[in-house]
């Protein structure tokens, strides 16, 4: 039960002005990269890549368990708790010294999220009405997190160049100072729900088997698939994987009910979700290094010129969403991320000398749209014919699903890019001249390999997803369920 509301729409402001920070941390830190990378000492891509990846796995990881203690311990307390947590990560991340610091405390803010975001977006559906109130409210939400994303991107160039890559943590500690002031005044507090068990078992185990087998991938990009500890990082994913699927089978209060999966559409697009971000991740990662470090572009230059990925999902989701009754879901998951496709293969043949106009722009358009599409479709297709008390749990796997499938799919273009990278320098005998071109042939593989995923979700949604018209009350309820899939998606 929710205490009464001072003032709605001041209770609004303040957890969408936490949304914002989350969603602001996501794309901020793609711009910074490659500061990052020259200043700490990372040696290699598949190391960089773990402060993209440790966020994402943290954050996905124990997401559901993060929507599971604000219902037990009360909505407002998590919340608070998780932005304190955001902060002082950001604090402690702003004065890294060594990639390893960077790293864990991108895995704390990758905590402090997972805390934060399902308790501010539950606070939100409880203080607004269902109806025409609470859509309103939804769609505030909806563009405070588009207009996170397209921030992040300037933001992050701005601060990298003219001030420092620090802050682009800094810079979430007065906001997040403001929402904690702001929050004790003005967002209710909610009484616990009765007693339940925790599963935080289950959010160790399947948090630890993701983030080994990560680290699996990373040491075969550079050790090998045959070396030890890559062999080792395997066993210990498959071992804790194996645990977390025995415990959810015999609690009594699951993090994830795995009897959901029986039905083809929650399968399906749960599969869908998890590819799509697969390769949009690695596309962020491996363009915020191209243009920086290949085209030499300064990094405001590089955050503009990601902004019309921003813009084309915004477009292409408004104008979708009002028309959903006449679309036929399956058919724009089955195209969608084949046109998301197209613009990997696409950017599978950039130059060493690029023209952003003719090399980069229309990929970057072509991708955002079949992204878009996506985004604003699996939400609907995946719920459909579920219960309202179901399509909690299902928008949490969606969510959970983003993050993990970004995070992985980062990890496997990674060993793509390093191998077809090391092949080329081989193949130039090792010299310093063509090492330029080499690099940006791993690109090449890495988006290709990007596009493979994408052409994966169509196949998927091809053979396995069903689709019926939806009724009114689930297209009502579309609105609250991408807003919570827009969560920390970079550049969405």
């Amino acid at each position: 039960m929710l205490n009464k509301v001072k003032n709605k729409g001041l209770a609004l402001a303040v957890l969408a002005a936490a949304q914002f920070m989350v969603v602001l941390d996501a794309t901020i830190v793609n711009v910074a990269l490659p500061a990052i990378q020259k200043t700490l000492g990372f040696t290699t891509d598949s190391q960089l890549q773990w402060v993209v990846t440790a966020y994402a796995l943290l954050f996905g990881g124990f997401l559901l368990l993060g929507g599971r203690l604000a219902d037990l311990f009360g909505r407002r307390k998590i919340f608070l708790a998780g932005v304190a947590l955001f902060a002082v990560a950001s604090l402690l991340g702003g004065i890294a010294q060594t990639p390893g610091q960077i790293i864990v405390f991108r895995g704390l803010q990758g905590l402090g999220g997972a805390l934060l975001a399902p308790a501010a977006l539950s606070l939100v559906l409880t203080i607004f009405s269902e109806g025409a109130e609470r859509n309103k409210a939804m769609g505030v939400w909806s563009m405070v997190a588009a207009g996170g994303g397209a921030v992040g991107l300037m933001l992050g160039g701005l601060l990298t160049q003219y001030v420092d890559w620090r802050w682009v943590f800094f810079i979430n500690i007065p906001i997040a100072i403001g929402v904690i002031l702001a929050a004790l005044k003005f967002v209710p507090t909610s009484q616990p729900v009765e007693k339940e068990r925790v599963d935080a078992v289950g959010a160790i185990a399947i948090t630890g088997s993701l983030m080994s087998l990560v680290y699996a991938l990373a040491k075969a990009a550079d050790l090998g698939w045959t070396d030890a500890q890559t062999l080792a990082a395997f066993i210990t994913s498959a071992v804790l994987m194996a645990v977390f699927i025995i415990n959810e089978l015999r609690v009594k209060q699951p993090l994830i009910t795995l009897s959901i999966f029986k039905r083809r559409n929650v399968t399906g697009g749960s599969i869908v979700q998890l590819l799509m971000p697969a390769a949009m991740f690695g596309f962020f990662f491996y363009m915020s290094i191209y243009m920086q470090q290949i085209l030499h572009y300064s990094p405001t230059k590089t955050g503009a010129a990601n902004i019309p990925f921003t813009l084309t999902i915004m477009v292409v989701a408004g104008v979708l969403a009002r028309n959903m009754k006449r679309i036929n879901g399956k058919a724009v998951l089955v195209l969608a991320p084949l046109l998301a496709a197209a613009g990997l293969l696409y950017f599978s043949r950039i130059p060493v000398h690029a023209s952003y106009l003719t090399d980069i722009l229309p990929g970057v358009i072509m991708m955002a749209a079949g992204m878009a599409m996506v985004f604003v479709t699996a939400t609907l297709v995946t719920t459909s014919g579920v219960s309202h008390k179901e399509s909690g749990l299902v928008s949490g796997l969606l969510n959970t699903g983003q993050q993990v499938g970004g995070a992985i799919g980062l990890a496997v273009l990674t060993v793509v890019s390093t191998a077809a990278t090391k092949h080329e320098i081989i193949a130039r005998g090792g010299d310093p001249a063509f090492m330029q071109e080499a690099v940006v042939t791993g690109f090449r593989h890495g988006f290709l390999a990007a596009a493979a995923f994408a052409v994966a979700a169509s196949m998927v949604a091809l053979f396995v997803l069903k689709m019926r018209k939806p009724s009114d009350e689930e297209l009502a309820e579309q609105s609250e369920v991408e807003a919570e899939a827009l969560a920390a998606i970079p550049g969405a």
